[in-house]
């Protein structure tokens, strides 16, 4: 007899099951007007969550009609998934961020129906490239940071960023850099963000938090997670890679002041020929420090990482890296990821069909793996997550620079809802070559950057795939440095092939007319 679907699971699944249908549908469209509460405007269903998890909150008569409605359809799709309708309650009024997610959830089905991956109306996720501004000169940064760029947004226009992401719906923000955490803003921005119950984290080389009291002075200010990146467990190794002598005993000294203080950490590294063959080490650093968390991060060859290419893995070892992590997790109490998305196929094979981890995610036991990793779906970028610029660029990922717009002159919501190239991100049917007809494409999808930047097409085959070893082999022979650009149109300001969906993006991107800088690729 199979177990009880837990918290955000059983959350998901009852909308799978209870929320596809017109009447359902219909209803959740009824809970898009907003209402003015608190001092913040926002949509019924956030309030009407709210409600459902148990705040008292002061609204019309009407709102509290239709929470008890939608209350109702929740109940009942929970009870139907095995799961503890009080323990999602529990959880939505413990986290804000998971309310905020369903919120996004449920308007993306309101607007979309249920779609598979599911199209979502806000992001899950932002990853904010907070600032140029660097203290380290890191062989692979995608950003190329150093000294802080001359259109950078002012503090006003982050905290009218911050607006803008609390009223689209986003569950969290990641801070990333450069080096978010020596930014003079950073302290403000992130009580700013957590304020709005937006979960708020940072990625950072170490240097600021191996300084205990900075940690706990972030955490104060509303910090829920930190991410430091360890590129070796030999110190001299990952000291050469960040150009700084003595950077890895101060990542390491953040990471154990995150465990001392109990704070929600990661340990972040890259996947490469390198660490292949060290991901043992890395795994025993890990816990000798205590981290509970470890990620490793796909190698996109993009920003100063293009001239380190050849470090990245054939398919052949890309496969093995990955298998090598699962059975890892399997003995160690640690939990293990990676932002590979052919992570997922490969856990749920090793598992038996029990268990997958699509990019970013880990989906443990129970009755519905695969249909949940469906639900989440692999590549997210511009589907579940985007990037935002140190200038208020929004791209796909941040490592996809393809600028589709800038919060200076457009509302990140409706850049997200109304952009062309997103559009195509989200539609996995689209997809040319293997990616396209893959059966694992609805929890895998292939690299959206890699497949980009080795091969110039957005929706074409990621050549980190063993199903696509000939693009490897092209790649490596320099077949694709040689496509034609000569025909091209604007769209969303970036240059738009007429070769069937290749884009190349421009340096200084029009967007709306204005040009916006980009980081140097």
């Amino acid at each position: 007899m199979a177990g009880k679907n837990t918290g955000l699971t059983a959350a998901l699944m009852s909308f799978k099951l209870m929320l596809g249908n017109p009447v359902s549908r219909a209803i959740l469209r009824s809970l898009l007007k907003k209402y003015e509460i608190n001092g913040r405007t926002l949509p019924a269903l956030y309030w009407a969550l709210s409600i459902y998890a148990g705040e008292t909150i002061k609204c019309p008569l009407t709102l509290r009609f239709q929470a008890g409605i939608l209350g109702k359809i929740l109940d009942l799709g929970v009870k139907i998934a095995r799961g503890d309708p009080e323990e999602v309650k529990k959880a939505l009024l413990r986290d804000p961020h998971i309310r905020r997610g369903i919120w996004v959830v449920l308007e993306g089905i309101a607007r979309y129906g249920v779609t598979v991956p599911q199209k979502l109306a806000a992001p899950f996720l932002i990853v904010w490239n907070f600032t140029n501004l660097c203290n380290f000169r890191c062989l692979h940064c995608y950003q190329r940071a150093s000294t802080p760029l001359p259109t950078e947004l002012s503090l006003e226009e982050k905290l009218q960023v911050v607006d803008q992401l609390d009223r689209a719906g986003v569950a969290a923000v990641a801070l990333s850099g450069g080096e978010p955490t020596i930014h003079p803003h950073f302290l403000r921005i992130v009580r700013e963000l957590s304020s709005r119950g937006i979960y708020t984290s940072v990625a950072t080389n170490g240097s600021t938090f191996a300084d205990k009291e900075k940690l706990e002075k972030a955490v104060k200010a509303g910090l829920k997670y930190v991410e430091v990146s360890v590129d070796s467990a030999r110190p001299e190794k990952h000291d050469a890679f960040r150009g700084v002598p003595g950077a890895w005993r101060r990542a390491v000294k953040a990471l154990e002041n995150a465990v001392e203080l109990g704070v929600a950490h990661g340990m972040a590294t890259i996947m490469s020929k390198d660490t292949l063959h060290e991901i043992d080490d890395i795994l025993d650093l890990a816990e000798s420090i205590g981290v509970k968390r470890v990620i490793f991060f796909n190698f996109v060859p993009t920003g100063r990482a293009r001239g380190i290419a050849r470090v990245d893995l054939t398919p052949e070892e890309r496969e093995e890296f990955m298998r090598i992590l699962y059975r890892e997790m399997q003995r160690r109490s640690l939990e293990i990821l990676t932002t590979a998305p052919q992570y997922a196929p490969i856990t749920l094979e090793l598992s038996g069909g029990e268990e997958v981890t699509p990019a970013h995610f880990y989906i443990g036991k129970n009755d519905a793996v695969r249909t949940l990793a469906e639900f989440i779906g692999g590549c997210g970028a511009g589907r579940i997550y985007a990037g935002l610029e140190p200038d208020g660029t929004v791209v796909p990922c941040v490592f996809l620079p393809i600028p589709v717009g800038n919060v200076r002159n457009r509302d990140f919501y409706e850049i997200w809802n109304n952009s062309r190239i997103f559009s195509m991100l989200r539609d996995r049917d689209s997809f040319t070559g293997n990616c396209g007809k893959c059966p694992y494409r609805y929890i895998c999808g292939g690299c959206r950057a890699r497949a980009y930047h080795y091969t110039l097409n957005l929706i074409g085959d990621d050549p980190g795939c063993t199903l696509n070893k000939d693009v490897w082999e092209r790649v490596l022979r320099g077949e694709y440095e040689e496509k034609e650009l000569s025909e091209f149109s604007w769209v969303e300001g970036e240059v738009f092939l007429r070769r069937p969906r290749l884009f190349l993006p421009r340096r200084a991107a029009a967007v709306e007319a204005q040009p916006v800088p980009l980081p140097a690729a």
